[in-house]
């Protein structure tokens, strides 16, 4: 198993995890979050894979912080996290293997008490045509490191290159894809207000 392989988390799984534990059924955590209980059903199976702003909506309607959905127990007032140690999470849409186009690595766990989650975000061409878009409270930055990163708000698309970045309100129907075919490297920073 490679160093990679032991920081892969499979999310579903720890959703599932959290729900049990906090006597939660599928249908309650339904009515919490606004997604169906056939499509949590889907996320907790490896069926579908849930963008970020769609994990930090679950952490919130099961009343834990983000990071327990990836196994963290959070107790520093600070965050390292080296290269090597990374926790990667994969979106997948189905076991057979088609992509949704990104995989993204926490790069703040570790810290007790965070109100942001920071990211690192590699953008590659998806499988899936059209991906839905995402939306959620709070706010979301992202700035380009390398590549380019096509973002799709609301109506509205752009492309932003590396040096760029870009803040917005993500109740807004959002996503980002790669443009040209051609990967790209995103750090990422989701702030989720308590409530």
């Amino acid at each position: 198993m490679s160093q990679s392989d032991q920081h892969l988390i499979l999310v579903g799984e720890r959703i599932k995890r959290v729900r049990e534990k906090a006597g939660v059924s599928l249908q309650e955590l339904a009515e919490r979050s606004g997604y169906s209980s056939a499509l949590l059903n889907q996320i907790e199976n490896h069926l579908v894979s849930p963008p970020l702003g769609a994990l930090s909506k679950l952490a919130h309607a099961l009343g834990v912080k983000i990071g327990e959905l990836w196994g963290e127990r959070a107790r520093d007032p600070y965050a390292i996290v080296r290269k090597g140690d990374r926790r990667q999470v994969s979106r997948f849409a189905s076991k057979e293997g088609v992509a949704y186009g990104y995989s993204y690595e926490s790069l703040g766990f570790g810290k007790k008490d965070r109100h942001m989650e920071p990211f690192l975000i590699r953008l590659e061409p998806p499988t899936v045509k059209d991906p839905k878009p995402s939306v959620h409270a709070g706010e979301e930055f992202l700035f380009v490191l390398s590549g380019k990163m096509e973002v799709h708000l609301d109506g509205h698309t752009d492309v932003l290159e590396p040096g760029d970045s870009i803040l917005y309100d993500p109740s807004i129907p959002h996503r980002v894809t790669c443009h040209g075919g051609e990967a790209a490297e995103v750090l990422a920073v989701i702030w989720t207000p308590e409530d």
